[in-house]
């Protein structure tokens, strides 16, 4: 009998904690509604120093670097390692997620802390030939842009103009790939690990084959790779502006880099400026828009 009046007085305390919804009341609303990406930030920060005018370039920009970095992906995730202009710069039987995920980061990443400024709090700008530059250790996500920038890069709507290739210009002359290295630089997007393996077009195409695991985490590669796809599926379809490129020793696998005259598929060791079939283009030689020069995280200055 006891142990029965214990067991029903537990019951009642137990039902008595069950909380319960008596019908005609409201159910009792959270105070904070719960919203998983709250304060992320999704658009890059152009800081106050920036005049009306230029944030206005610098968010047009912006947008083009996104632009660049999102038809690379879609490239990738399209064609994969079947596409010879992704073999060209990454290299033969490479990971692709990789440099997607890198361009991800660009398009889709939190853009909290990535700071673009035109006040030269550094006093670098008044250097010959100085567009811009990282701020490396003192500021590891922020940039600096400089009023040479806003006076040289042209808007992606002129890709191929300008008698501009991939092979002989300079992707720094595109103000929105100009700041794809920008943000490469930046802890937030590169997270120390995209970096400068090799310059060049000549050193990328090189990189490609003797070293694909740098080529995919490679910033020039990850810029001329995403320049180049543009090029030949947006800005010029089907034909682009890859142009022609005779290289050194230094790439072992072909002394001559030279346009594909064919869409097949690039064989182990050979390297072509151009994964699909275009005319041959002349190398021309282009006048570079600016110098592009930035300081490394160990105070070395890199100009290119």
């Amino acid at each position: 009998m006891l142990g029965s009046t214990v067991l029903l007085f537990s019951n009642l305390l137990f039902a008595n904690a069950i909380p319960t919804h008596q019908p005609g009341l409201p159910l009792q609303k959270r105070e904070t509604p719960w919203v998983w990406n709250a304060g992320g930030l999704s658009e890059y920060e152009i800081h106050i120093s920036c005049n009306s005018t230029e944030s206005a370039q610098l968010r047009r920009a912006l947008n083009e670097s996104i632009t660049l970095a999102q038809h690379a992906k879609d490239h990738i995730l399209r064609f994969g390692n079947s596409s010879e202009v992704f073999v060209k710069y990454f290299g033969n039987n490479t990971t692709t997620a990789e440099p997607a995920g890198w361009y991800d980061k660009i398009i889709n990443g939190d853009k909290n802390g990535v700071l673009f400024r035109c006040d030269d709090i550094d006093n670098k700008c008044y250097q010959d030939g100085w567009a811009g530059h990282w701020r490396g250790d003192i500021a590891p996500d922020q940039t600096v842009i400089c009023p040479l920038s806003f006076e040289s890069r042209w808007p992606l709507e002129a890709m191929c103009g300008h008698g501009y290739t991939v092979a002989s210009g300079k992707d720094a002359q595109w103000f929105g790939a100009d700041l794809l290295h920008r943000l490469y630089h930046t802890q937030k997007i590169a997270e120390g690990t995209v970096d400068h393996y090799a310059d060049t077009q000549e050193e990328i195409l090189s990189l490609a084959i003797q070293s694909p695991g740098e080529a995919v985490r490679n910033s020039a590669t990850l810029r001329h790779f995403a320049v180049e796809v543009y090029a030949y599926d947006i800005a010029v379809p089907g034909e682009g502006c890859s142009g022609t490129l005779t290289v050194s020793s230094a790439v072992s696998a072909s002394p001559t880099v030279s346009q594909s005259s064919t869409p097949a598929a690039t064989m182990q060791g050979e390297v072509t400026t151009s994964a699909f079939q275009v005319a041959s283009v002349s190398a021309t030689t282009v006048k570079s828009a600016t110098t592009e020069c930035h300081t490394h995280g160990t105070g070395e200055v890199h100009c290119s």
